[in-house]
């Protein structure tokens, strides 16, 4: 009976409990980056020449030299220690989703025993953490552990704050002893190398002169789900595996449509606005925050920027908010599909290209069809997820984001991009070899004098394509919720560095016999022939498109991740990402074990987690209530009456299906005798996930006939609705 004691005294303690004090929000002016040592702050403590060196490498990604870094080094460390920071770490984002951190204290003692801070440059270019400690998909072995932290200097040092002290955090690159990238950032840097240097070629041949570096930049829109931590304290499953392993749908769920942007319970907005706080303080531009689709899910998106000091600071957003929500009383879900049934989170990461001289290229302007440049740079985004749609879904492969592709709630797993119908009619018109002018989208009227009329969107969004034109940007809306963000920029620069390069190499040849806009239209029409079925306006989610993508498109269905993790193997993913520079055969082939490796993994804890709920808390609940049913049954016979036994019927033949599928379970789960990782990925996706449903099937339709007293797990109608 303690299990449902404590589901019954959590809704207790939630309902019963007393508001929680926090201090009064500042006014943005006052908090704006005070725990960032961004260049506003180098510029006050660095002399003038060193300050000259810092910001052209933060902005053109130029090398910094030694003494350069010596100087900066010096006003880090005062700025920390006057924010009361004893330690430093490099921080650095290995190949998984989370965030790693090694601390060191400032603290140096000389020859009469006391006690100095000190930081050098060369403590600031260079840390050493174990290389073999992590997932590294056998770059490094035990025996050769050695691995290095490098400062990245384009990404600003922040102070992390605990309830007694300060940490100067420096986001930092993680390599092998032998210089192969161990990490996430190092292949994100790269790959906007590789992209900046297509680019250009492609701006000479249009004839620009003055061209500055290109960055590519991103907002990641963030969705999450909030449950009070009394609940979460009481499933094993969201604690440990994320998600819920049983439990049936509610009477009401998001049937209604009545929660996305609706008003925000007011302890979650004082949530909100704490969290929001913080990120200001770490210069993160939080922009927007609402309700999402689903009862307890909610969503946050920051202002654009620099894509790697964006992917930085959505790391740095994710632990910002798993902390803020504990000191709240909530556990916050990232998982993709925290509950069956229920709408799960994703990550919809906004992307686009730009530098300081041409502005953003893919923008398109008042008159798309008059932009060269724009209908080029767009041209290549549709050749490259076209090309490379199977890479792109290797990207956003988890055992998460596998339950939410291709529900109706996240894009399809069939890579596609939208454009909308002004841009769609361009890009068909210059399939047949024409630029005509395009239309807008006119004026909206509602015939009120007290509406103002405004100008139209051009085009309409569709919330069914994975790889969606938003007005000046493409939004990859099949981003797990959980993910870093950094392998699907990696992804969709070196896509975009790959096909710049096919455009000046055919703009080029063109170019000598045509004049400028001719060529871009030859160039653009031979891409579309051959890259065209790719674009699609349609609902993404209906049958017919499922049927068409893949029959007379050739596009690829890749439903799971043991389907999607293989494209990383491809000659033509190998040849991408070797001929860009952007990842070495090795440095690929490791991430293909460590990804795969991740997911066998989580399905196997998922597995165990099961069996344990199945067996420790579901069927002693069962059994309880099936002696309570018989006692009854028995004492009202004693009177002469005689109850139906359906009831008791049925919570016996699920209890019984419960252990068998179980019991299956637990014999393929200790099963590694496989020929490789990929068998191993089919035996976890055909097998384990299909055998978990099976006892999930049981232990649901146990919740619905087991009285309710007895029943040990907090339901869904608990978890999203009380707060």
């Amino acid at each position: 009976m303690s299990g449902n004691q404590t589901r019954l005294q959590a809704i207790d303690q939630i309902t019963n409990r007393a508001p929680l004090s926090f201090e009064k929000t500042k006014p943005l002016n006052q908090i704006w980056a005070t725990d960032v040592f961004n260049l506003q702050k180098m510029e006050d403590a660095v002399s003038k020449n060193a300050f000259k060196a810092i910001k052209k490498t933060v902005q053109t990604g130029q090398a910094l030299d030694a003494t350069t870094a010596d100087v900066i080094a010096a006003a880090m460390k005062e700025w920390a220690l006057s924010k009361g920071a004893k330690y430093f770490s490099h921080v650095f984002y290995p190949m998984t989703n989370i965030t790693a951190e090694k601390h060191d204290a400032f603290i140096l003692t000389n020859s009469e025993g006391n006690a100095i801070n000190e930081f050098t440059g060369s403590l600031l270019i260079k840390g050493e953490p174990d290389g073999s400690s992590f997932p590294n998909g056998s770059l490094r072995m035990t025996n050769a552990a050695r691995g290095y932290t490098a400062w990245d200097p384009t990404s600003p040092a922040y102070i992390q704050h605990t309830a007694n002290g300060a940490t100067l955090m420096i986001p930092s690159v993680f390599m092998s002893w032998t210089g192969e990238a161990l990490d996430k950032k190092i292949p994100l840097l790269r790959s906007n190398s590789a992209m900046d240097k297509a680019a250009q070629k492609v701006l000479k041949l249009m004839g620009e002169k003055d061209i500055a570096t290109l960055n590519s930049s991103c907002g990641p829109e963030q969705e999450y789900f909030l449950i009070d931590e009394n609940f979460a304290n009481s499933r094993p499953d969201l604690l440990f595996a994320g998600r819920t392993l049983f439990g049936a749908a509610p009477a009401k769920g998001q049937q209604f449509d009545d929660h996305y942007f609706g008003a925000i319970p007011a302890r979650v907005q004082v949530f909100m606005q704490d969290f929001e706080d913080k990120l200001y303080k770490l210069g993160i531009p939080a922009k927007t925050h609402h309700n999402e689709v689903a009862p307890g899910q909610f969503e946050i998106a920051p202002y654009y920027g620099a894509a790697n000091v964006g992917a930085d600071q959505q790391q740095l957003l994710m632990t910002v908010m798993k902390q803020t929500a504990k000191e709240h009383g909530f556990l916050c879900l990232l998982h993709e599909k925290p509950f069956a049934g229920i709408n799960g989170s994703g990550k919809h990461v906004n992307w686009s290209v730009g530098n300081s001289t041409q502005g953003n290229l893919l923008d398109p302007g008042k008159t798309p069809h008059d932009n060269l440049q724009f209908l080029l740079f767009c041209g290549a985004v549709i050749r490259g997820v076209h090309k490379y749609g199977p890479l792109l879904r290797a990207v956003i492969a988890s055992a998460g984001n596998d339950h939410r592709l291709g529900a109706n709630e996240a894009p399809p797993a069939i890579l596609s991009v939208y454009l909308g119908d002004q841009l769609e009619k361009v890009f068909a018109d210059i399939q047949e070899g024409k630029l005509t002018d395009s239309t807008n989208g006119g004026e909206m009227d509602l015939g009120l004098e007290q509406i103002l009329n405004f100008e139209r969107d051009p085009g309409d969004r569709n919330r069914t394509s994975p790889f969606a034109f938003t007005g000046n940007r493409f939004e990859f809306r099949a981003v797990g919720s959980e993910q870093s963000i950094s392998g699907p920029l990696v992804a969709m620069n070196t896509m975009l560095a790959d096909s710049l390069n096919w455009i000046a190499e055919k703009l080029e040849a063109a170019l000598k016999t045509q004049d400028q806009t001719a060529a871009v239209i030859s160039v653009l029409k031979e891409l579309m022939e051959l890259h065209g079925n790719a674009v699609f306006g349609g609902d993404g989610y209906s049958e017919e498109w499922h049927r068409a993508a893949v029959e007379e498109r050739g596009l690829k269905n890749i439903p799971t991740t043991a389907d999607a993790l293989p494209a990383f193997k491809s000659a033509e993913v190998i040849e991408l990402f070797t001929s860009t520079g952007v990842l070495t055969a090795v440095e690929l082939a490791s991430r293909y074990e460590v990804y795969a490796e991740q997911y066998n993994l989580a399905i196997e804890v998922e597995a165990k987690l099961v069996s344990d709920i199945a067996k420790t808390k579901i069927y002693p609940a069962a059994i309880a209530y099936l002696s309570e049913l018989t006692h009854a049954s028995a004492s009202v016979a004693d009177l002469g009456i005689e109850l139906d036994a359906t009831i008791t019927k049925q919570v016996a033949e699920h209890t019984n299906g419960l252990l068998a599928a179980v019991a299956k379970l637990e014999t393929e789960v200790v099963k590694h005798d496989f020929a490789d990782v990929e068998a191993h990925m089919r035996h976890s996706a055909d097998v384990l996930c299909p055998l978990m449903l099976e006892a999930r099937v049981h232990g649901d339709a146990l919740e619905l006939l087991v009285a309710d007293e007895l029943w040990p797990l907090p339901k869904y109608s608990e978890m999203l609705f009380i707060k």
